[in-house]
């Protein structure tokens, strides 16, 4: 099968073309090309199909031409991947699939309106952030307090006192799975300047990764919370880049970087 691959701070994808649907996409398929030994090695597929031909989001049909149909890469669904959706967005443009400028796409959160700008970068309307209280997570026998954040998919975004960049995010941290059923995406972060933080991530299906865009969101909405603030413009440095978020009183807008860096066949 035809394969393309890209990255959005550093946060990177196996994309699939599959504009008919007649890809039989199991989750070993795609455990095997996120493989970064044995496969081609990514955080997660972007399998790139007509929204009319899924099932699952038909009904967005028309506002929404393109369905990214995204699994992590253990081969598990996703509800929504800010830095996907951005990659994804720069394929559909550059395979031709796609004009630039502004356009929806459609996710297992809903539909989700993105923009191609003439830096190389793009922003995507990730929607309103649903703040549900707080929780705690353990990170090698440390305790830390977050806010619980739903981007369409869970987040629990902790700012903390300790330097995120000792920390051992080799391992799952620890939740509630009482407040977690389906698991959840784990930030870390430092404010380190006005309306700036450095976080890490643990993504659920993906293990730590270089960058998070939902995650972006979600951690500028903890540092937002802390300063008492509700609206802005954050700087959100990962270990892959920094992307930007900025929130109103409606929404919620993720910028940065995507960038395809190969295409090909795949054998497996």
């Amino acid at each position: 099968m035809r394969f393309a691959k890209g990255h959005g701070t550093e946060n990177d994808f196996v994309i699939l073309p599959d504009p008919d649907g007649e890809l039989e996409l199991s989750a070993a398929l795609v455990a095997a090309a996120c493989d970064r030994r044995a496969g081609i090695g990514a955080d997660g597929v972007l399998h790139v199909m007509r929204t009319k031909l899924s099932a699952e989001v038909a009904d967005q049909a028309d506002a929404a031409e393109w369905f990214m149909d995204y699994r992590n890469a253990d081969g598990s669904l996703a509800e929504m991947c800010g830095n996907g959706i951005r990659v994804f967005a720069r394929y559909l443009v550059d395979a031709g699939l796609a004009g630039a400028g502004e356009f929806g796409v459609a996710t297992r959160a809903g539909v989700k309106r993105v923009r191609l700008g003439e830096t190389g970068d793009v922003t995507v309307d990730m929607g309103p952030p649903r703040v549900l209280g707080t929780s705690r997570t353990s990170v090698s026998g440390h305790e830390y307090e977050g806010l619980h954040v739903n981007m369409g998919n869970p987040h629990l975004a902790c700012v903390i006192g300790d330097p995120v960049a000792q920390l051992d995010l080799s391992r799952q941290p620890v939740f509630d799975p009482e407040v977690f059923p389906a698991g959840v995406n784990v930030e870390l972060l430092n404010p380190v300047g006005p309306r700036r933080v450095v976080m890490r991530v643990f993504e659920r299906g993906s293990g730590e990764t270089r960058s998070c865009g939902t995650g972006s969101v979600a951690s500028a909405v903890a540092a937002a919370h802390l300063a008492g603030e509700t609206t802005g413009t954050w700087a959100v440095e990962v270990p892959g880049g920094t992307v930007t978020v900025t929130l109103d009183e409606r929404t919620s807008y993720l910028a940065g970087p995507a960038v395809l860096v190969a295409s090909g066949e795949l054998d497996l």
